[in-house]
């Protein structure tokens, strides 16, 4: 439901009936004028792409931390290690996310024409070609390499001021995920605005603006969003992107740590 509040709550030009001040109100008033499953628009989706993408993802981060750890300091923990790490998963995580993340915010818009997520595909196919899941590209990557170095980064600080001795830990795991996801969300909150706009091309807004065609680009995106919102555009729905990352970044944590304990336990047991 979030990732849909905050879809919303960044459209640059919202219909009159799509207009929130907060993100309670923004949830109570979907519910009421579009149903009560309307907030999980584009759940499927989303599960769909998050299984391979989170696979790769982890196992690329492990792989190099531990590389790269050993050769910028030798049986420590490097913070550089660890950013870097977790910006080249990134590349292969948002690869196969992106266009997931296209269909599910052009589901999740005010009165989207979409019925689902076949004719969603089909249709943007058809109309504006294989390139248009692909548009935002360069711009999740402009945002989710800095969002993933600071959030890896974060959370590997918060482990070592409460879990110092890297001991499989439930709560650590879920508060130490919950903080990383917080501070990298708010921190990229720009980029996520001009990503939405790019995927959602907008029609009233980049009609407001004379704007035909199809928006591409991120500098284009960025001159787009100050000429309609000014500094304050860019951090529209910041509340609902945090309320979003900081549970995901949590549960992400909490099950890749268990699954990590779990396996590595079970191999000690069948060598001893």
């Amino acid at each position: 439901p979030c990732a849909l509040l905050q879809t919303r709550m960044q459209s640059l030009q919202p219909d009159p009936k799509a207009q929130y001040r907060s993100v309670y109100e923004a949830l109570k008033k979907i519910v009421l004028t579009e149903g009560l499953w309307r907030p999980l628009r584009g759940i499927n989706v989303t599960m769909l792409g998050a299984g391979p993408a989170h696979a790769m993802y982890f196992a690329c981060y492990e792989k190099m931390k531990k590389s790269l750890s050993e050769a910028l300091q030798q049986g420590g923990n490097s913070h550089l290690a660890n950013g870097i790490a977790g910006s080249v998963a990134t590349l292969l995580h948002d690869a196969v996310m992106n266009p997931a993340e296209v269909v599910k915010q052009r589901m999740q818009m005010f009165n989207s024409p979409y019925k689902s997520v076949l004719s969603c595909v089909r249709t943007v196919q058809r109309t504006e070609g294989f390139g248009a899941f692909y548009r935002s590209y360069t711009t999740q990557l402009t945002m989710n390499v800095p969002f993933q170095a600071i959030h890896f980064i974060t959370y590997e600080f918060m482990q070592e001021h409460i879990n110092p001795h890297r001991h499989y830990n439930p709560r650590s795991h879920i508060v130490s995920g919950a903080v990383a996801g917080a501070v990298a969300a708010a921190a990229t909150t720009p980029l996520d605005v001009c990503k939405t706009l790019l995927n959602t091309q907008e029609n009233t807004a980049l009609s407001s603006l004379r704007i035909s065609g199809h928006l591409s680009g991120m500098v284009n995106a960025f001159r787009t969003v100050y000429r309609l919102g000014g500094l304050w555009g860019f951090f529209r729905g910041v509340q609902a992107r945090v309320i979003y990352q900081m549970p995901s970044t949590a549960i992400a944590w909490s099950v890749y740590e268990f699954f990590k304990y779990f396996l590595t336990k079970h191999k000690l047991e069948k060598r001893t």
